[in-house]
């Protein structure tokens, strides 16, 4: 039985705000005061370090960043420092995954790039996993990079997600930010984005609005569309 889903979608919101809304979520929804979400979204250039906590993956001085307009947050999700910037569709499920003792964690991830993986598959794109990693990849350039953080409920043995995925849809992408870091400290592989896997320019508001209904399909959501609400 699908269970419901506020899904919103908001052009640009500033990290520190959607973390604050994040937070705000996860604890409204282990109090009852709140359904299950996903928020969609695009950010201003920033940096996120997660808690892995490598600064050295970092490669920008504090004068760089500042000149190039980038802010940086060391944060709570699992995971290294990534790249948020506009053309970059960034999802933030918030969550119920069940009793603790029937949580499968890395099966939530999976279904995370499950995600990203048929949504490729659209445009004939045969997208994979690495054993060794999280995220998804394109002839060995990430294309998603995933971080999450399960929250232990207060109420349940279970857990709330948040944190996510952030999905590289417009073509330069790669060049604008991830120049500036070692992206989750990787250093073999490289970058790459949806237009740059297809030689097509692509919405990023559009390709949310089709991502959903695959999300709602793997995780059993019958969702609804809804503005994004405040984070205070």
């Amino acid at each position: 039985m699908s269970r419901p889903l506020v899904v919103s979608y908001t052009e640009l919101m500033d990290y520190e705000e959607a973390w604050n809304l994040q937070k705000k979520l996860v604890k409204e929804l282990d109090e009852e005061e709140q359904q299950e979400h996903l928020l969609l979204l695009q950010h201003p250039p920033t940096y996120t370090i997660g808690t892995q906590r490598h600064p050295e993956h970092l490669l920008y001085s504090p004068e760089e960043l500042a000149d190039r307009g980038i802010t940086l947050f060391q944060i709570d999700r699992g995971g290294d420092i990534t790249y948020h910037g506009p053309g970059q569709l960034v999802g933030y499920p918030i969550l119920r995954l069940g009793r603790e003792e029937a949580v499968d964690l890395h099966g939530y991830l999976r279904l995370l790039e499950e995600v990203i993986i048929q949504y490729l598959s659209r445009f004939g794109i045969e997208a994979e996993r690495k054993e060794q990693y999280t995220g998804v990849w394109v002839d060995n350039q990430k294309i998603c990079a995933i971080g999450v953080k399960f929250n232990r409920s207060r109420r349940t043995r279970g857990f709330i997600t948040s944190h996510g995925f952030a999905f590289n849809i417009k073509s330069g992408i790669q060049h604008e930010g991830f120049s500036g870091i070692i992206p989750c400290g990787i250093e073999e592989y490289g970058v790459t984005s949806l237009e740059d896997c297809t030689g097509r320019m692509f919405s990023v508001e559009n390709v949310a609005n089709e991502l959903v209904s695959i999300f709602a399909s793997l995780f059993s959501f019958k969702p609804a569309w809804m503005p994004v609400m405040a984070s205070k």
